[in-house]
């Protein structure tokens, strides 16, 4: 019997075959000189990706830790020095913004939102919940656009780009989806704080923070299946934390006298874990 493939010629490697066509081909063709200039475009392209992407990476690290540094507000004497703190903080997220802003600069937004969309949402949750803490209302998408406006000085332009003496202004246009998606993360935040307020002995915060909640939760109610699939996606999540505060509120108006202040807390953290199994297991 005869060994396997014999009588056939035998097949010429890969990389031979790829260097008899590179060898071959007319490098000098407007063809080859066309796919040269995608060549360009596609590694350009890919290149600020991948810079959007590591400043959206920023930009969630920065706001996260300003998160945590306002939960802080429900156990230290003076709220507004962690008001303060956070400011700063604020304002070297928005360092990180304006450079997304300028690699958009001449650029379609759209066509490189999704590798900073997590950053901008990220940003969105910890600037409304800091301005909730300060005025207990809801940041506005224009509230929010005002403060990403950035003057760029002529001396920090290049004279070809810019005539001398005229200011360059660059802004970011957070989009409506992220604004949305945003303000639907800032529940789950609020809920946390809902319960550490009370284990310091702060009883009207919930009240407020539930009013506020349900206020919310009406809103996306309107938007339903009507809106983008990611924000009907976060409407479950948002009636999680409004359910979870409510039933805080009702614990502390039902059985508030019966418990003492100091033990309220680790009731609350116990029927939300309660709350959290039942909801897995259904």
């Amino acid at each position: 019997m005869s060994a396997r493939g014999e009588g056939y010629p035998r097949r010429m490697k890969t990389s031979q075959k790829t260097d008899d066509r590179d060898t071959g081909a007319n490098l000098t063709s407007p063809v080859m000189a066309a796919f040269k200039v995608f060549q360009q475009e596609l590694d350009t392209k890919h290149d600020k990706h991948e810079r959007l992407v590591k400043l959206s990476r920023d930009i969630t690290i920065e706001s996260k830790r300003t998160i945590f540094l306002l939960h802080r507000v429900t156990s230290v004497p003076d709220v507004e020095e962690v008001l303060t703190e956070a400011d700063l903080k604020l304002d070297g997220v928005r360092l990180n913004i304006r450079m997304i802003a300028e690699e958009l600069r001449g650029e379609d937004l759209h066509q490189f939102h999704r590798a900073f969309t997590p950053g901008i949402q990220e940003y969105v949750e910890a600037v409304s919940f800091h301005h909730f803490i300060r005025h207990r209302t809801l940041i506005s998408l224009e509230e929010i656009n005002t403060k990403l406006v950035f003057v760029k000085e002529p001396e920090d332009t290049p004279e070809s780009q810019q005539p001398m003496g005229t200011p360059q202004v660059l802004t970011f246009q957070v989009t409506p989806t992220d604004y949305l998606l945003g303000v639907a993360d800032l529940t789950g935040e609020l809920m946390r704080m809902c319960i550490s307020s009370v284990g310091n002995g702060d009883m009207d915060t919930p009240f407020q923070v539930s009013m506020f909640l349900r206020q919310i939760h009406d809103g996306f109610s309107y938007i339903g299946n009507t809106g983008p699939y990611e924000v009907s996606k976060k409407l479950h999540t948002l009636r999680q934390s409004l359910s979870k505060v409510e039933d805080a509120c009702y614990t502390l108006k039902v059985r508030g006298s019966e418990i003492p202040k100091h033990m309220l807390a680790d009731v609350f953290s116990s029927r939300t874990a309660m709350m959290d199994q039942d909801e897995g297991m259904a």
